[in-house]
C-alpha cells in the first residue's frame, strides 16, 4: 500500500484545483452592475476594450487620430503628431503625452503607455460596474484556477505512473483505477472550463459578449473603426497593420 499516500496527494491537488476554478468562475459571473447601464449602447472605445482590452483601445485611438489627420502612423512603425492642439478626449491626449514633446516616437513604445493610462483604467472600471467587463482581479483568479487544475491533472498523471511502477504487475489494475478518479475529475474540470470558465479569462463578461456579438459590421469598409474595435488590426489596410506591428 505504498502508493496510497501518492493517491491521497493526487486527490487533494485535484480537489483544490477544481474548487479554486469553480469559486473563481462563480465570483467572476456574479453581477457587478451598479447603475443599470448594461442596456446602454456601447461606444466604439468600450467595444474595443471588451473585444481586445487596453491595447485594442490604444490601437483604435491611434488609427482614429491617423484618419482624422491629427497623427501620422508610418508603415515603418513610427507615430508623428501632426496637430497636438487638436487632441480631443482624454484618450487622444494620452497618446500625445505618450509620444512626448518631440512629437515623434516608435509605436511599440507608445502602445503600452497609453494602455496603462488613467483614461483607459476609468473606461475599464465603468464597464466592470455595468457588468459588461470582467475585472482584472477576477480574470487573474480564474486564470490561476485553470492553471491549478492543469497542474493537478499533470501531477496526478505522474503520481499514477509512479504508483503503478511501485507495485507488482498483477496488482496494478486497482492502482490505475484509483488514480483514474482524480485524473477524470481534473480532466472534466478542464473540459467544462473550455465552455463555462474560459469566457471569464477574456475581457468581456457574458453580458458584454452578447452586446459585442451584434455590433461588428459584416463589411469592414462600412464602419472601419467599429470593425477595428471588434475584430482587431487584421481588418486594416496593409500600411496601418505594418505601422501597428512596428
Amino acid at each position: 500500500m505504498v502508493w496510497l499516500p501518492l493517491l491521497l496527494v493526487a486527490f487533494v491537488v485535484a480537489g483544490v484545483g477544481c474548487a479554486r476554478v469553480c469559486r473563481a468562475s462563480m465570483a467572476a459571473a456574479r453581477p457587478h452592475e451598479t447603475d443599470g447601464g448594461a442596456d446602454r449602447e456601447l461606444t466604439v472605445c468600450e467595444a474595443a476594450y471588451l473585444a481586445g482590452g487596453p491595447l485594442r483601445v490604444t490601437d483604435l485611438t491611434l488609427v482614429s487620430m491617423h484618419r482624422a489627420r491629427r497623427l501620422l502612423l508610418a508603415h515603418t512603425g513610427w507615430a508623428t503628431v501632426v496637430d497636438a492642439d487638436a487632441a480631443g478626449d482624454e484618450l487622444e491626449r494620452a497618446v500625445v503625452g505618450a509620444i512626448g514633446p518631440g512629437g515623434q516616437s516608435p509605436i511599440p513604445a507608445v502602445r503600452p503607455v497609453v494602455a496603462a493610462a488613467e483614461s483607459v483604467r476609468l473606461l475599464a472600471e465603468g464597464l466592470v460596474d455595468r457588468g459588461l467587463a470582467v475585472s482584472d482581479e477576477d480574470r487573474r483568479e480564474v486564470a490561476a484556477g485553470v492553471r491549478a487544475v492543469r497542474a493537478g491533472f499533470l501531477l496526478t498523471l505522474v503520481l499514477g505512473t509512479v504508483a503503478a511502477l511501485l507495485v507488482p504487475g498483477d496488482e496494478r489494475a486497482p492502482v490505475v483505477a484509483a488514480f483514474a478518479l482524480p485524473l477524470l475529475a481534473s480532466g472534466l474540470c478542464l473540459l467544462i472550463g473550455r465552455v463555462e470558465v474560459y469566457p471569464y479569462t477574456r475581457w468581456a463578461s457574458p453580458a458584454g459578449q452578447r452586446l459585442l456579438s451584434g455590433l461588428s459590421p459584416a463589411d469592414p469598409l462600412a464602419d472601419p473603426l467599429t470593425a477595428l474595435a471588434t475584430r482587431g488590426p487584421a481588418v486594416l489596410e496593409p500600411e496601418l497593420r505594418a505601422a501597428l506591428k512596428g
